[in-house]
């Protein structure tokens, strides 16, 4: 098993001003599942690349086991990765494709087979040994592509958006079955997904980046309850944090008719506009004193229903909002209802900024 360290890395393509991966700092214990998640072109398959040895590194550094890495080559790393294709060889059986690397190596054609044997029945991959991969589904496919890192017995893992090719039933099933896998096998785990809901439910810790920089790494707990910005607020969460522009009011900051109290030490110096986050399950509903929603649609999901509409008439202004309200005595399309937010369970940030004010 090993850690792994992003020690200010840096990758700056050729041509480009910018980076597309700004000094990284991340410390990633033994063990670890850390998930690197953003919208595409954030940067993080390159992080991803970057620790495989398959990118330049041209500024900082990547350890392996407190090992600088960052001048080795890929073969050199002892990492495994497993890709967004597959890459399985089409002429191959799955043992051999299990296997091939360690045939490369030279390594004992007896250990070759133990190995692949070992990782099959984890894998629930004996009945299709002798197969060929097009005889296979797209989640038998991934799960080759997993088991062909697993016979390498390598000190990390590297998975580039493995679950992309399946479909959503497929994709649900799948991550909880890598989740159970890693944790296992006990080895440390760099995962890349663009899906947050993916991140939160497979990672140990979650990172967040946003054009190369990173915005916040943190367990998928904290990150939910204490984004560090507007952006990870609005990133991370399905259905997404509701963000309003709300002026700071006597004793708080208005929201619809009424007033939200917020300690004014919060406030500080935010000027009179300040950004409130409130998560759809922590609107309730109220009386006139709330923000009145246009329900515009509404998504019932049995114990829970979702409403979807827009504020009118009154500051934040005209805008989409979502609620959670009771699934067995939902609103109806067109109708008008008022919410406001549950005490202590608003999320304050800075206008110009959009960092976080208080904890």
């Amino acid at each position: 098993m090993a850690t792994v360290k992003y020690d200010n890395a840096t990758r700056l393509y050729p041509g480009n001003d910018k980076p597309s991966v700004d000094a990284l700092d991340i410390d990633i214990a033994d063990g670890e599942f850390l998930v690197l998640v953003g919208p595409s072109g954030c940067g993080k398959s390159t992080s991803l690349r970057m620790l495989a040895g398959l990118e330049e590194v041209n500024g900082g550094r990547i350890l392996i086991d407190d090992k600088d890495v960052t001048d080795l080559s890929p073969k050199d790393r002892d990492v495994a990765m497993v890709f967004q294709n597959y890459a399985l060889y089409p002429h191959m059986s799955v043992a051999d494709n299990m296997g091939f690397a360690l045939k490369i190596a030279g390594i004992d054609k007896g250990e070759i087979r133990r190995r692949v044997e070992e990782a099959a029945k984890i894998l629930d991959l004996e009945p299709y040994l002798e197969r060929k991969p097009k005889a296979l589904s797209g989640g038998q496919r991934q799960r080759v592509a997993m088991g062909r890192a697993i016979v390498r017995e390598p000190k990390v893992f590297l998975m580039d958006e493995p679950l992309s090719n399946l479909d959503a039933k497929l994709r649900v099933q799948t991550r909880t079955q890598i989740a159970s896998l890693q944790r296992r096998l006990g080895i440390t785990t760099v995962y890349v997904t663009h899906d947050q809901v993916e991140a939160m439910t497979m990672g140990d810790r979650v990172a967040v980046l946003k054009d190369g920089i990173l915005q916040q790494c943190d367990s998928p707990r904290r990150m939910y309850d204490h984004p560090n910005n507007v952006f990870v607020a609005g990133f991370i969460g399905s259905p997404a944090m509701n963000l309003f522009e709300v002026p700071v009011a006597e004793g708080g900051v208005k929201f619809g008719n009424g007033v939200h109290p917020v300690d004014r030490s919060v406030l500080g110096s935010t000027g009179n506009r300040i950004t409130l986050g409130v998560r759809p399950e922590d609107l309730e509903v109220s009386g006139e004193d709330g923000l009145p929603i246009n329900i515009d649609v509404v998504e019932e999901l049995g114990a829970d229903a979702y409403v979807y509409g827009s504020v009118a008439g009154t500051d934040p202004g005209d805008r989409p909002i979502i609620a959670r309200v009771d699934g067995r005595r939902p609103p109806m399309k067109g109708d008008v209802i008022h919410v406001k937010p549950k005490a202590d369970h608003v999320h304050l940030f800075d206008v110009e900024t959009g960092l976080r004010l208080g904890d």
